[in-house]
């Protein structure tokens, strides 16, 4: 149907004002209970994995923090195909209550000093539990926007949802911030932490009664009334060839570069500050705050300019910025945020010098591995563990690995020489030299709060920030035009949950890996910069436009 066959709209009545209203609030609550536990990661490896080194704890706290986004997907399914088959209203306010109750109980969750390693499992059991709950959040929210939306401004009304992810994160630094500022930094990693989780179950109450107030969709409770919904919505959507095609050209060309570009630009950056920078938590919170504050309202923007030249433009632009952007973009990043650090990698480089067959691959999944064994190891596990970027320089077979600070070179111990108490003694007198080398080249110990140039910061994190509203403003507007009605909900939540929970969501565990294993502080950008620009492609050769298309049939 052609924009000059569109029925015409009035301007929005009250009834979709509070369709909207509703809609946004409920899953900014929900937004807000996801996404406390990526700002507390740092503090949360600390209380649920400190049973490992401490590099290792978090990754293995990105490691939960991704295994919610892991089953998103299966949300989608179990609560898209009940939203077909039962409704759009019913089925997010199970998803709602699912969530509130799993964000509750980490509030309560003993630490690993309790009761051991169960605290890690039921910590994880509890993500996966909000990772199924949003699986079906997103699809009802967006889907139930847009069945209520003119044709001509459904980019505007479901650019509202695509704000709630920013605005429940938002939420979540206020209150993280002023818990923190409240009763200090040392009280809120040891107990402070919970007060975030705790009092999600207010805002689930008042969001649980707003959503209670809103009736079922038009066009859903039309087609329900005729009889022709979906009987067997999983197997339409993929099982017939024509909408899983749809399906897979949606996450391709379109979800995989918006999910990869969203979590590089609000939570990537979040971890690079304060962990590879050594930014203080508070700081970095505060600035990426700000960031969002401003960067925001481009969801609105971006959403209305999709209305008007399409949605399929915005998005890949967003993609293509992303990929040309992203390094000079971090680098500038470190520069303003630790000058010091910048000055000492240029200064100082750091080089290992050893035989490539003789190095381990330096992530350990299970956080036993010694890194001890051999001499390449004992060096590039202490520059991985500080957090210190080195190129690496193949040595022939046999070499003793080196460490290069500037012009002095340190010989790592060599294991097969010295084993037991003068293997250890080896080791440490090793790191202690190289410590000290680092330091005197310059390396801090953390970030300088007086030399962080924090408008620049804060103009770089909102460039990113930008870069998030473009691809992401207009993505559920697409999606939902993509599907029919019958099996919307089902088949525009798989492909957004598939991309988002696992391309994006699984964005910060193997970037740093990627950094731990190569000792380069940007490598891990390779991997949001390779999926957008794939995006791209695929995008540009496959993905229809679709917004001109009226979505009531």
């Amino acid at each position: 149907m052609t924009e000059a066959t569109l029925p015409k709209h009035h301007a929005a009545t009250g009834g979709e004002k509070k369709v909207i209203l509703a809609s946004s609030l409920g899953t900014v609550f929900e937004w807000y209970d996801f996404y406390l536990y990526g700002l507390l990661a740092t503090v949360i490896s600390a209380q649920f994995f400190s049973g490992v080194n401490e590099t290792t704890g978090f990754i293995f706290a990105l490691g939960a923090f991704a295994a919610g986004f892991a089953v998103r997907p299966f949300g989608a399914l179990v609560f898209g195909r009940l939203g077909d088959l039962v409704g759009r209203k019913y089925t997010f306010l199970v998803t709602m209550g699912l969530m509130g109750f799993a964000t509750f109980t980490v509030g309560i969750l003993p630490t690993y000093a309790s009761i051991g390693v169960a605290a890690p499992i039921m910590l994880v059991v509890l993500r996966l539990l909000q990772g199924l709950a949003l699986g079906g959040e997103y699809g009802g929210a967006a889907t139930y926007v847009a069945e209520h939306a003119p044709n001509n401004k459904r980019g505007l009304y479901t650019s509202f949802i695509q704000t709630t992810a920013t605005l429940g994160l938002f939420a979540a630094l206020l209150v993280v911030i002023g818990t923190r500022t409240l009763i200090g930094e040392e009280a809120f990693k040891d107990w402070g932490w919970r007060v975030p989780f705790l009092i999600s179950v207010l805002l689930l109450g008042l969001s649980l009664w707003i959503r209670m107030q809103l009736q079922e969709s038009p066009v859903f409770q039309k087609m329900k009334e005729e009889g022709t919904n979906s009987k067997a919505p999983i197997a339409e959507a993929f099982g017939q060839w024509k909408n899983a095609r749809l399906a897979l050209i949606a996450l391709l060309g379109a979800v995989a570069g918006q999910a990869v570009v969203w979590y590089t630009g609000q939570f990537y950056a979040l971890f690079f500050l304060e962990k590879t920078l050594m930014v203080d938590g508070a700081t970095t919170n505060i600035l990426i705050a700000i960031a969002l504050a401003i960067g925001t309202p481009f969801f609105i923007v971006f959403g209305w300019l999709s209305d008007r030249i399409g949605r399929k433009p915005i998005i890949l632009a967003g993609c293509a910025l992303a990929v040309f952007t992203y390094f000079p973009a971090f680098h500038a990043l470190t520069e303003a945020a630790n000058p010091a650090l910048a000055r000492a990698q240029a200064t100082a480089p750091v080089t290992v010098i050893a035989n490539d067959g003789d190095c381990s691959f330096q992530f350990d999944p299970v956080g036993k591995n010694r890194f001890d064994g051999k001499s390449c190891d004992i060096a590039k596990s202490f520059l991985a563990k500080g957090g210190i970027s080195y190129t690496e320089v193949d040595a022939p077979a046999g070499t003793v690995a080196q460490v290069t600070v500037g012009g002095t070179t340190f010989t790592a111990p060599d294991p097969a020489k010295v084993t037991g108490d003068e293997r250890k003694a080896a080791i440490a007198a090793f790191q202690q030299e190289v410590k000290a080398a680092l330091g005197a080249a310059g390396y801090p110990a953390k970030a300088d709060p007086d030399q962080i140039d924090k408008p620049l910061v804060i103009a770089i994190l909102t460039y990113l920030v930008l870069l998030v509203t473009a691809v992401y403003g207009p993505i559920a507007a697409l999606l939902v035009e993509l599907f029919p009605t019958r099996i919307r909900y089902t088949a525009m939540s798989l492909p957004y949950h598939i991309g988002n929970g696992w391309f994006g969501g699984f964005l910060p565990t193997t970037a740093f890996a990627m950094v731990a294993a190569t000792g380069d502080i940007y490598y891990g950008l390779w991997y949001p910069i390779v999926v957008a620009g794939l995006t791209v492609v695929i995008g540009l050769s496959f993905l229809p436009e679709t917004f001109r298309r009226n979505i009531d049939d």
